[in-house]
């Protein structure tokens, strides 16, 4: 079976789906197992096949639809294959325009620096600089770190706990998994599992005042470093929002030692979080923003965006042949345009808070859920062991339980609903839904993971219920009309949350 979460190879009848369409998913899955590499991932937790999506929804090649709060693991702030995006990439591929250009000027890279810059944070795009690098965020992540080594001479990095900046060298030295460590690593402030034990603003600034003394001890055994990364809201770390005072805090002490400050906005950004980028919660102007995800319209993209002075790099220090995407500039500039003209941030801060509030509820239900957290449409349910002890102190909190988070997931996939595994022991269920998503999709996600959760803490697993059967004919947007793929009539949602 694998780690946590993985159910590679199970298989149910599927509803309503011909015997050709259930053999063909079939046989794509099991062509897939036996050719890709041991190291996939979301293939293993997610054995589905999609052929068609729009909006929130995906319909597999067997038939079933499913309502998908992954998003590309944030990469479709505005779900799948907006008609905004589609034709933003027509109109390119219409045009002759070529399609791969290095790092040559052309309009449709115009149009999306000019776009981008029209969303940052007020006081930075003035002063700033875009490095295009390699299609994923981890590239980004390594440019900015070769960025900040070249401008301040210096070589070590500052990182935090329970951090996710990538899958290349580099970007692993500098998150939580790292095995070999050359960055220096500074607590993360939460309120669940505080590193200190106390939580709140009282956690957060022991947490500042443990930076400090890092920087300002001569030793420490760490010297003052070419960067700080971090992330407004650790993701894969489980879904832990940082403070904003503390954020100011970081910013206030990066600052006065002339040590650039870099946020790693990849899956924060666009709007995710409730503002258009997450440093704007704090009010904080970083020298250094790494972006990708959203920002390429469901394409691969990623830049750098940093502080004029910054700018020591000699021609070709950095490069990479896919830097020119047009397509995705095409796409990643309507994509900014929409979000910003829709106000969609300010909507992502508004359902978010509903969809927490709602949540919670499932805390004072189930005893497994040990805590709800997020800030606006980047959302995460812990799931903890109701039976064991708190741990390290009688009022800790319980164990994370990933066996119980893993069956979650399994149980949300069988009513139709994709979430993603997340936290330190991928103990965390997170919702990623695209800033498009309606009210009515928003309470059918919500009584499907509601179910979910009831049927793991009830332990009736597998069965199915009376829940929405996915297989079935019908919408399963809840009856809007962007996430529809064909059919009609609605999709109710067995059990409202409390």
């Amino acid at each position: 079976m694998g780690a946590p979460g993985v159910f590679e190879g199970a298989r149910e009848a599927v509803p309503g789906a011909s015997e050709g369409a259930r053999a063909a998913h079939e046989g794509i899955l099991r062509r897939q197992s036996a050719r890709e590499s041991a190291a996939r991932t979301y293939a293993r937790a997610l054995p589905i096949v999609p052929v068609r999506a729009r909006g929130l929804t995906i319909e597999g090649a067997d038939g079933r639809r499913y309502l998908d709060c992954l998003s590309g693991a944030g990469t479709l702030a505005l779900g799948h294959n907006h008609p905004v995006v589609l034709e933003a990439i027509r109109k390119v591929l219409d045009s002759g325009a070529p399609l791969h250009v290095l790092d040559l000027a052309t309009p449709v890279k115009d149009a999306f620096t000019t776009e981008l810059f029209r969303t940052l944070p007020p006081g930075f795009a003035d002063r700033a600089r875009v490095q295009f690098c390699g299609p994923a965020g981890t590239d980004a992540v390594e440019a900015a770190f070769k960025l900040v080594r070249a401008a301040t001479g210096r070589t070590g990095m500052l990182a935090f706990t329970g951090a996710y900046h990538g899958m290349t060298a580099g970007a692993l030295e500098a998150s939580g998994g790292a095995t070999e460590v050359r960055v220096a690593r500074l607590p993360y402030p939460q309120d669940f599992r505080c590193p200190f034990g106390v939580g709140g603003a009282r956690g957060a600034e022991l947490g500042a005042r443990w930076t400090e003394t890092v920087l300002d001890d001569s030793k420490s055994g760490v010297p003052r470093p070419a960067g700080m990364i971090l992330e407004p809201v650790q993701g894969e770390g489980g879904v832990i929002p940082a403070p904003d005072a503390w954020m100011r805090r970081m910013r206030e002490i990066t600052a006065a030692r002339d040590i650039p400050l870099i946020a790693d906005e990849i899956q924060t950004g666009v709007g995710r979080t409730g503002t258009f980028w997450a440093v704007e919660h704090s009010g904080i102007t970083p020298d250094v923003m790494v972006l990708s995800k959203a920002i390429g319209g469901s394409l691969p993209l990623a830049v750098v965006i940093y502080r004029d002075d910054l700018d020591v790099w000699q021609p070709g220090a950095h490069a990479g042949t896919f830097r020119g995407n047009q397509l995705a500039m095409a796409a990643g500039a309507a994509t900014l345009a929409y979000v910003r003209e829709n106000s969609l941030a300010e909507r992502a801060q508004t359902l978010g808070a509903r969809m927490l509030a709602q949540l919670r509820k499932l805390a004072d239900e189930f005893p497994c859920v040990g805590d709800v957290r997020g800030r606006g449409l980047m959302i995460g349910v812990e799931l903890v062991d109701p039976e064991a002890p708190p741990h390290p102190a009688a009022e800790g909190p319980r164990p994370a339980a990933p066996e119980l988070a893993a069956a979650v997931q399994r149980e949300c996939l069988r009513r139709g609903l994709i979430v993603e595994l997340g936290g330190r022991q991928s103990s965390v269920v997170r919702l990623l839904p695209p800033l498009t998503i309606s009210d009515e999709q928003t309470t059918a996600v919500l009584d499907r993971l509601a179910d979910a959760v009831g049927a793991v803490a009830g332990g009736d697993l597998g069965r199915g219920g009376n829940e929405p059967r996915v297989g079935e004919p019908r919408r399963a947007d809840g009856g809007r009309g962007e996430g529809e793929l064909h059919g009609d009539g609605r999709e109710p949602g067995r059990r409202r949350t409390p």
